[in-house]
């Protein structure tokens, strides 16, 4: 399945203020979900198997390093059975490029996604999601409702992040 959305992501200061923001408008709560994202060298894009209880897919994305919102294509597969198989055939045809390992609590407003994450060793996070949908099957359209949702949810410029988290990792050990 391949789709485009629009999504932010940014540092945040304290998870109950934009929990309690979400709240308000009544979102539907999927869980909590401790995610392995798993990236692998490929020549463009990224492709990442994701092992967790609720959310496991083997992902590709292609995506601008760019700050604010961002257009993504994004390919999903499902590998909810025998992603440990997946996992290592994958390191062995592609080698691992780096592991993101986070608890992360999703929510939906319709079309739109919402994560808050605690990332080992990075931090609180948060990420807007608007994903392309009969009712928003383009990318203006997209981009106006994570336009809403960063006014309402008071994202700050500053805080936003133009990479992914496995980019913030890799610079993370090369700072070290």
């Amino acid at each position: 399945m391949a789709f485009i959305n629009v999504e932010i992501k940014a540092r945040i200061d304290s998870a109950d203020e934009l929990r309690g923001l979400l709240l308000v408008k009544d979102p539907r709560f999927v869980g909590t979900d401790h995610q392995i994202d798993t990236y692998f060298n490929v020549q463009n894009g990224r492709l990442k198997l994701r092992q967790g209880s609720i959310e496991k897919h083997l992902i590709f994305y292609e995506r601008p390093n760019i700050s604010g919102p961002k257009t993504s294509l994004v390919s999903l597969f499902k590998a909810d059975k025998n992603s440990d198989d997946l996992l290592n055939t994958l390191d062995r045809a592609l080698g691992k490029k780096v592991v993101v390992d986070k608890h992360r609590e999703i929510y939906y407003i319709g079309n739109v996604k919402f994560h808050i994450d605690q990332v080992q060793d990075l931090g609180s996070f948060m990420e807007i999601e608007a994903m392309e949908c009969p009712d928003y099957p383009d990318q203006q359209s997209l981009q106006e409702q994570c336009d809403y949702y960063m006014e309402y949810l008071k994202v700050k410029p500053e805080n936003l992040i133009h990479v992914s988290y496995s980019d913030l990792l890799m610079q993370l050990d090369a700072d070290k």
